[in-house]
């Protein structure tokens, strides 16, 4: 018996759609039958058949108003969206190497980005009574790792805290809003973070891989997750067969946070 996740049709929005976690969300939804506007800083150098990538960046309130009017544009409406855009860009040093500057970077791209689409997007979701926001958090929300991401950390609780606020808004309404808080993804950017660690401590990329757990108090699994388990994870929270959950935040990090 297949398990129909009863997406085929669905038109969804993929913030960060071409690189990571995006990039599988994207390519796992359009073999479901979606119909996808997915944005990115640029376009990806594979482009997936009929997708519809939309060049913005949502770290202003510019990027998104083009984001949802492409959406709403090239769909003609909107039934899930899926904010997985992120990542940090602040120095190492903890809190005295981040100037407002800095802060302002991080809040606008890991908690306003966010902010600024369920705006743009939400009222077409409530006129129609239905529709799904799921947001991508992160474990440093709870477990984080002050050297170079005390603000990241920050903007990604505050978007819990805002989504979770959120769904006790517009459940009633038919919109059910839900997160995904990963842990350490075997991503590009993980990848490449991985290589320097090991090139600085004269080692090969599994014992930078080691090295990295460590340095986040290790991952019971014993390896990061996959860009496609998180994005597996994803697809059955924004499709029907999840149609009762909404409120909750689900953690996918090899059991790295040591309490619930």
């Amino acid at each position: 018996m297949s398990f129909d996740l009863q997406l085929a049709g669905k038109r969804v929005l993929v913030t960060g759609g071409t690189r990571g976690v995006g990039a599988a969300v994207v390519g796992l939804l359009a073999r479901l039958g979606t119909r996808i506007v997915a944005t990115a800083l640029s376009r990806p150098e594979h482009a997936i058949d009929d997708v519809r990538y939309v060049t913005a960046d949502l770290a202003t309130a510019e990027g998104a108003r083009l984001a949802a009017a492409a959406a709403l544009h090239h769909l003609g409406g909107i039934d899930v969206l899926i904010n997985v855009v992120g990542g940090s860009s602040a120095p190492a040093g903890g809190f005295a190497a981040l100037d407002d500057a800095q802060w302002a970077r991080e809040l606008d791209l890991n908690l306003m980005s966010a902010v600024r689409l369920d705006r743009a997007l939400l009222p077409t979701m409530i006129a129609q009574g239905s529709g799904v926001i799921l947001h991508v958090t992160s474990i440093q929300h709870t477990l984080p790792l002050p050297d170079a991401t005390t603000a990241y950390a920050a903007a990604k609780a505050a978007l819990s805290t805002y989504s979770k606020a959120l769904s006790k808004e517009v459940t009633p309404k038919g919109v059910r809003v839900v997160r995904v808080s990963p842990g350490w993804i075997e991503t590009e950017a993980s990848v490449a973070l991985v290589e320097r660690v090991a090139a600085q401590a004269g080692t090969d990329y599994e014992g930078g891989k080691k090295l990295v757990m460590n340095e986040l108090g290790g991952i019971p699994l014993g390896r990061p997750a996959r860009p496609g388990e998180v994005a597996d994870l994803i697809a059955f929270l924004v499709s029907p067969r999840a149609a009762s959950i909404s409120g909750t935040e689900y953690t996918i990090d090899g059991g790295t946070v040591p309490t619930a």
